[in-house]
C-alpha cells in the first residue's frame, strides 16, 4: 500500500460511508427514512429527524455487509461500541445532507434508468431474457417492502449517485505529483540489521516476590475467570414445530399432483465442440480469419465426421474440453450461451452444426447424446414432499404461536415449564455460558447468540430469577432461557499463576535492558559510525519488507535519505531492540508502466474521495446539523426490548 494512502486515515470515513450509501445491495435493504416516533430522534438535519431505530437499522445493515465480505468470523460487537454508533450516525447525517442537496439541485432519474438498474439485479432475469416480476415481488416482500417502496428508494439512491459522481469527477491530481508518489513507492533501500535480543538479558534480571505481586495486581484482569451461567432454555423454531407435524400419504399424493411440474427433469443434451476464439473487441480482420479457420475445419468434418475428436484436440482452444476431444458432457437449458444452446437444440444425435458464433468466438458443435425429459416418480420424491409440506405448515404455525410463546415465558416468569408444556416444546440445559459467544461452539447454536446471552446476564434473569424475554436469534427462531446457576467473576490465586507471572516480568525487564543498551549503542553509532556487528545487506521497499518487523520497517522507510548512511533504531515488541543501517537508496532502472498507471488511478481516487468528504462537511454545515443525544446500544429481544447492559 502506498505511504500516501497510509497517511490518509480520513479515507476510512469514506469507506464506511460507501458501505451504507448509496444502497444498491438488494438484500438487507432497509428504508433509511422510517417515519418513527420523533421522541426517538438522536439528530436533526435540515429539520429532518434521524431516529434511534434508523441508527439500529443502519447498524444491522452494515454488519450484514461486513459478513458478506468477511464471513461469519466478524464480531457483531465491533459495531456496537459508542465510537461505531457515532460513526454510523455521522454517516446517516451525511446521507440526509446529500439528499437535501440532491433535492435542491432537482436531480432526477428517468424511468428507463430505473428499469435498467432493476433489470440488472442478479437472479431476476431468466435464461429466456424475461424479467421475473413474481420473484421480484417475493424478494421485496421478504424485506417487508413493496415494489413502490423499493423503487422510490432506488430512485433516490440513483439521484444521489449523480451528485456523488459529479463531485468526485472534479478531482484533479497533477501528473508530477502522482509520478513523485509512485517513485517513492517504487524506491528500494539497502539495509543492514543489528539486533539486540531481549532473551540474552534474561539471566541479568533480578526478580523479587514484590515485583511479581505488583505485576499480578496491575494485570488482575488477565487472571479473571469470567462470570458463568447454567441455564435452561426452550426454542420455538420451524424445526421444532415441523417435528410435531405428521403428513399423510394422501396429502403427499395431492401435493405431488398439484405440483407435478416441479418434479420434471428437463431434457439434457450432450455435445462436443471445436472453439476458434474471437473476442468482441477483435478487429474485423481477426474475426474474419477466425471464422475462415472454423469454416475450413467444418469442411473437413463434412467429409470425415469421425475425425471430430481428433480435430478438436488439435484445433479447439477451449482448455476445458479440447483434451477430451471437445466433449462438454450433458447440459440442461440455460447452461450454455444462447447461440450455442439454440444450435445444439436443433441437432439430432450424431449431427454436426454449421459455424455458430457466440461471445466466445466460433463453434462447431456435434450432438453426442440426449436424455429425454422425465417426471420423477412419486416414491422417489415422497420424502422431499413431506419435508416441504412440514416446512410450510410449520411456518404457518410459527406465525400463529410466536406471540403465544412470548406471552407465556413473560407471564409465568418463574419457570419455562408452562410455556414448554403449552407448546409441546422440550426444555434443554446448557452450562458454562459467558457474556460473549463461545467461538468453539457453532454460531448457529441459539444459546450462543449475543442477544440471548445479553438477556441471560440481565438483572431480571440473574437477580430476580425470571425467564428472559423471547429473543429472536435467527429468522423464525425464538429462544427463552431461565438461569439455574450463576457464578460471579473470580480471580485465579496468585500462587496458582506465579510461574506465568514470573515469565512475563522477566520478559518485560529483559526488554527494558535490551532497549536501554540498544538506544545507547544507537547513540554511539550516530556519533561514530561503525559497521561491526551488522548483518548482511538486503533490499527493502514499500512493496516488499523482506522480513523486517513492522516497527523496524517503518523506521527504515522514514530515515532521512539525503545523507547516507543513516542509522535508526526500533523497539521490537517481545524480541528486543533493533538498529538498522540504511546504506543507499535505489530507484529502479525500468518503470513498470502498468503498475504506475494503477497507482496513479489510486491516488486520483483518494483525492476524489477527499473532495467528496470535504463537500459533505460543507453540506452538514449548511444543513445546520443538531446532535440531540448519543445513539443508544441496539436493543435485543423478539419485541425489541433487551436486558440490562453490563455495568
Amino acid at each position: 500500500m502506498l505511504e500516501f494512502i497510509r497517511s490518509h486515515q480520513r479515507i476510512m470515513q469514506m469507506v464506511l460511508l460507501l458501505l451504507i450509501f448509496p444502497s444498491f445491495a438488494f438484500f438487507g435493504l432497509e428504508s433509511y427514512t422510517r417515519m418513527g416516533d420523533r421522541e426517538n430522534a438522536v439528530a436533526k438535519v435540515g429539520g429532518q429527524a434521524i431516529t434511534q431505530p434508523e441508527v439500529e437499522a443502519a447498524q444491522r445493515q452494515q454488519m450484514d455487509r461486513f459478513k458478506q465480505m468477511f464471513g461469519d468470523q466478524v464480531d457483531p460487537k465491533m459495531l456496537d461500541t459508542p465510537e461505531a454508533r457515532d460513526g454510523i450516525l455521522q454517516n446517516l447525517i451525511a446521507q440526509k445532507a446529500l439528499a437535501v442537496q440532491a433535492s435542491r439541485a432537482k436531480l432526477a432519474v428517468s424511468d428507463q434508468s430505473l428499469q435498467q438498474t432493476i433489470m440488472g439485479i442478479p437472479g431476476l432475469v431468466g435464461p429466456d431474457g424475461k424479467f421475473d416480476s413474481e420473484r421480484y415481488k417475493a424478494l421485496l416482500a421478504m424485506q417487508g417492502m413493496t415494489p413502490a417502496m423499493y423503487e422510490a428508494r432506488l430512485r433516490q439512491d440513483l439521484a444521489l449517485q449523480q451528485l456523488n459522481g459529479s463531485i468526485q469527477s472534479t478531482a484533479f491530481v497533477p501528473k508530477t505529483v502522482a509520478t513523485r508518489i509512485s517513485d517513492i513507492n517504487a524506491q528500494e533501500r539497502e539495509v543492514q540489521a543489528l539486533e539486540i535480543k531481549a532473551a540474552d538479558y534474561a539471566g541479568k534480571v533480578n526478580v523479587t516476590d514484590e515485583m511479581l505481586k505488583s505485576w499480578y495486581d496491575k494485570h488482575a484482569t488477565q487472571f479473571e475467570i469470567p462470570e458463568q451461567i447454567k441455564a435452561d432454555y426452550v426454542v420455538l423454531s420451524l424445526d421444532a414445530l415441523a417435528s410435531q407435524i405428521s403428513v399423510s400419504d394422501a396429502d403427499i399424493k395431492s401435493y405431488y399432483e398439484q405440483n407435478r411440474k416441479r418434479y420434471v427433469n428437463e431434457e439434457q443434451r450432450r455435445a462436443s465442440h471445436i472453439l476458434i476464439p474471437s473476442a468482441k473487441s477483435a478487429s474485423a480482420a481477426d474475426k474474419s480469419a477466425a471464422k475462415a479457420k472454423a469454416e475450413s475445419l467444418l469442411a473437413q468434418l463434412r467429409k470425415n465426421p469421425g475425425d471430430f475428436a481428433k480435430l478438436a484436440k488439435e484445433n479447439s482452444q477451449d482448455p476445458g474440453s479440447a483434451e477430451k476431444g471437445g466433449d462438454l458432457g450433458f447440459f440442461g437449458p440455460g447452461m450454455m450461451v444462447k447461440p450455442f444452446e439454440e444450435a445444439a437444440s436443433k441437432l439430432k444425435q450424431g449431427e454436426i452444426s454449421g459455424v455458430v458464433e457466440s461471445d466466445f468466438g466460433y463453434h462447431i458443435i456435434q450432438l453426442t447424446g440426449v436424455k429425454p425429459a422425465e417426471t420423477r416418480p412419486l416414491e422417489e420424491v415422497k420424502g422431499e414432499i413431506a419435508a416441504d409440506i412440514k416446512k410450510q405448515l410449520a411456518a404457518k404455525k410459527f406465525t400463529e404461536l410466536a406471540e403465544s410463546f412470548s406471552n407465556a415465558v413473560y407471564e409465568q416468569a418463574d419457570s419455562l415449564k408452562p410455556a414448554a408444556d403449552k407448546l409441546k416444546l422440550p426444555i434443554a440445559s446448557v452450562s458454562g455460558l459467558t457474556r460473549v459467544p463461545n467461538p468453539a461452539l457453532p454460531p448457529t447454536a441459539p444459546f450462543n447468540n449475543p442477544k440471548f446471552l445479553k438477556s441471560l446476564f440481565s438483572d431480571e434473569a440473574i437477580k430476580n430469577k425470571h425467564n428472559t424475554e423471547a429473543v429472536e436469534v435467527a429468522p423464525s427462531t425464538l429462544i427463552a432461557g431461565h438461569v439455574t446457576e450463576y457464578k460471579p467473576i473470580t480471580k485465579k490465586p496468585f500462587e496458582e499463576v506465579k510461574a506465568a507471572v514470573r515469565e512475563q516480568v522477566v520478559q518485560e525487564e529483559s526488554m527494558q535492558l535490551a532497549k536501554k543498551d540498544g538506544e545507547a549503542k544507537l547513540a554511539a553509532l550516530k556519533a561514530k559510525p561503525d559497521t561491526a556487528g551488522f548483518g548482511e545487506a538486503k533490499m527493502v521497499s514499500r512493496g516488499k519488507n523482506n522480513g523486517l518487523p513492522k516497527d523496524a520497517f517503518d523506521a527504515v522507510m522514514k530515515a532521512e535519505a539525503t545523507k547516507l548512511p543513516q542509522v535508526v533504531g526500533a523497539e521490537l515488541p517481545g524480541q528486543g531492540y533493533g538498529i538498522y543501517r540504511v546504506n543507499k537508496v535505489v530507484q529502479p532502472a525500468t518503470v513498470d508502466a502498468a503498475r504506475r498507471q494503477t497507482e496513479q488511478q489510486q491516488i486520483a481516487n483518494l483525492v476524489a474521495q477527499e473532495e467528496m468528504l470535504s463537500f459533505v462537511d460543507v453540506l452538514k454545515q449548511k444543513a445546520k446539523v443538531e446532535i440531540i443525544k448519543k445513539p443508544a446500544a441496539a436493543k435485543t429481544g423478539a419485541q425489541g426490548e433487551g436486558g440490562d447492559e453490563k455495568k
